[in-house]
């Protein structure tokens, strides 16, 4: 069995922006696009959902009526070569809701729950392309089964066009990004 028999020929070849945008919503769940390129990311577990949800909600009940957050849907970092992400967790300004694709300059805050597979992708690569589209804040959640997350924070460096690590949490998350955000995540 050959590559092309189990993949489709999309997936062999750079993808614009234009045609990525006429694909159905189907066709674009759970796939990234990288430099152009189809990236697909396994199915996540039922633990990184739940904890993607919990922070959703609890970043978007914060957020007031001026932010939303949600879950499921791609940010475009670029359009040349097509840079399509799909964090976590996304919090964005309540008036560009029905814009898309979502921007960078739509949004506060990228969440990526890590998973076993994303590790390398979550801490490193997604690092470096979210503070190069100019992102200002990014949460990186570390979870273990039984173990209560560690949230890493990152704040943009605008000058230098990098994220500086700011605090680390764990149990009981407090930020102000720029609101303040409690959740109780030891439960999770």
């Amino acid at each position: 069995m050959t590559a092309e028999m189990i993949a489709p020929d999309w997936m062999h070849r750079q993808i614009t922006s234009e045609q990525y945008d006429s694909w159905t919503d189907e066709q674009c769940a759970g796939i990234e696009i990288v430099d152009g390129m189809v990236v697909v990311s396994p199915s996540a577990s039922k633990r990184h959902n739940r904890l993607a949800r919990f922070l959703a909600n609890a970043l978007d009940e914060a957020g007031g009526a001026e932010w939303n957050a949600d879950t499921d849907f791609d940010v475009r970092l670029q359009d040349v070569p097509l840079n399509n992400r799909r964090p976590d967790v996304v919090v964005y300004r309540a008036d560009t809701i029905d814009e898309s694709p979502t921007r960078p300059d739509h949004v506060l805050l990228l969440v990526e729950v890590v998973s076993p597979g994303s590790e390398t992708t979550d801490r490193v690569v997604k690092l470096d392309q979210y503070a190069k589209a100019g992102i200002p804040f990014y949460w990186r959640v570390e979870q273990a089964a039984g173990r209560v997350p560690i949230v890493h924070t990152y704040v943009l460096d605008a000058a230098e066009g990098a994220y500086r690590a700011g605090d680390l949490f764990t149990g009981l998350v407090r930020a102000v990004v720029p609101y303040p955000v409690a959740a109780d995540l030891s439960g999770l």
